[in-house]
């Protein structure tokens, strides 16, 4: 919070003392105030809902993926194997680069920003299940083996919990990427949200409201880090890393 406040008292100096243009740079009480029209009208809570809906739907189904795709492909061996080559392959294509396919495919609606968002954080939740997985202890799968404890039984009390830290960081992770996406594909493609009305505000020469919308992507930034730690540190209560030592 103090780095934040420091940061809205340099952008009021800046200029103020004429170090850079308020054409350029509005000082931050003008943003603030413009951010305040922009909250009483209309057109500006609709984009917000775009954006959000896109972003935590997105989110949801790329965790649902991941988590499944991650375990199934996680614990058995000859799928990883056969599979390993195409995931290095796909997973460093920036989803950027798919902009043209979706945008021929949906064109310029929800569902192109939701296929981006989709794509970017899926490796991210994939990646680290598929990490957790191969980190299970050889003791703990060696002894689930020889009490013949069934698939489901080994994955509900073997690999979930060994992959569990693994996947609230992945989800940590693509909360992050699907924002990114959600405000990249709206300013990019034109889909409905907050990323289209920057690109208006832009286009128009309205750069305080294009600030004050930048403003709002940043918070939903920090609340998305917020969140997802608080949702971390409450289902790993029982982890060792989460544990507090109460002194004698």
């Amino acid at each position: 919070m103090a780095g934040l406040v420091g940061f809205g008292l340099l952008l009021e100096v800046v200029p103020r003392i004429g170090l850079v243009s308020e054409r350029y740079a509005p000082p931050t009480s003008r943003i603030l105030a413009t951010l305040a029209e922009q909250a009483a009208e209309q057109q500006f809570w609709l984009a917000v809902w775009d954006t959000v809906r896109t972003w935590l739907l997105g989110l949801a189904i790329a965790v649902a993926l991941g988590v499944v795709v991650g375990v199934l492909v996680g614990t058995i061996p000859i799928l990883r194997a056969a599979t390993s080559s195409t995931i290095e392959f796909l997973r460093p294509i920036p989803s950027v680069a798919l902009i043209p396919l979706v945008v021929v495919l949906y064109g310029s609606t929800i569902t192109s920003t939701l296929v981006l968002v989709v794509y970017a954080a899926f490796w991210q939740v994939l990646i680290q299940v598929l990490h957790g997985v191969a980190d299970i202890d050889p003791v703990a799968r060696d002894t689930a083996r020889s009490y013949r404890l069934g698939r489901w039984d080994q994955v509900r009390y073997l690999v979930w919990p060994t992959a569990l830290p693994y996947v609230v960081t992945g989800v940590r992770l693509a909360a992050t990427v699907a924002l990114i996406l959600a405000i990249t594909g709206e300013l990019v493609i034109g889909s409905p949200g907050l990323g289209q009305e920057i690109a208006t505000a832009r286009s128009s020469g309205a750069v305080p409201a294009m600030y004050a919308l930048i403003v709002v992507t940043g918070v939903f930034g920090v609340a998305a880090n917020l969140l997802t730690r608080a949702a971390e540190r409450r289902a790993l209560h029982w982890h060792p890393a989460m544990r507090v030592e109460v002194p004698a």
